[in-house]
């Protein structure tokens, strides 16, 4: 399953969609030796990054032609993540312009790895290309 919109930064880390439907997400997440931190685990800003962008994914997949902007986000860390990881995000209430979710990191053996709510605004999304240009400025009051 592809991504709807180009986030350089998710492709770099390898991120891989797997659902995107009814206010539900998942990514998939293979980190490298360049993810982890000096205790060789994955690194929490990595972490944060797959809870960001899966609770973002739950949000938009009931309106996937608006684009959603982070407003908060708390995150817990329950225990080192290591290996292949999968992150699901669920979109727990929704306004016409926000979104209330929640998503979660398991290792390969199902353990809870880390744990966040977030809170996003819907935006409109605007064409963009791979050079910036004034289409991609993003109005956020």
């Amino acid at each position: 399953m592809e991504f709807s919109v180009h986030i350089p930064f998710v492709e770099l880390l390898g991120f891989e969609l797997q659902k995107f439907e009814g206010g539900e997400a998942e990514i998939a997440f293979a980190p490298r030796p360049e993810h982890e931190n000096s205790f060789n685990v994955v690194h929490g800003g990595a972490s944060m990054t797959l809870l960001d962008v899966v609770m973002a994914h739950a949000a938009r997949s009931v309106e996937p032609a608006m684009g959603c902007v982070t407003i908060e986000m708390k995150t817990s860390f329950m225990r080192a993540a290591k290996g292949a990881l999968l992150a699901k995000g669920k979109l727990l209430h929704r306004t016409a312009t926000m979104a209330f979710t929640e998503g979660s990191i398991f290792d390969a053996e199902g353990k809870l790895c880390a744990h966040a709510t977030g809170t996003f605004k819907f935006v409109p999304r605007l064409p963009v290309g791979k050079s910036t240009n004034a289409l991609n400025t993003l109005k956020t009051d």
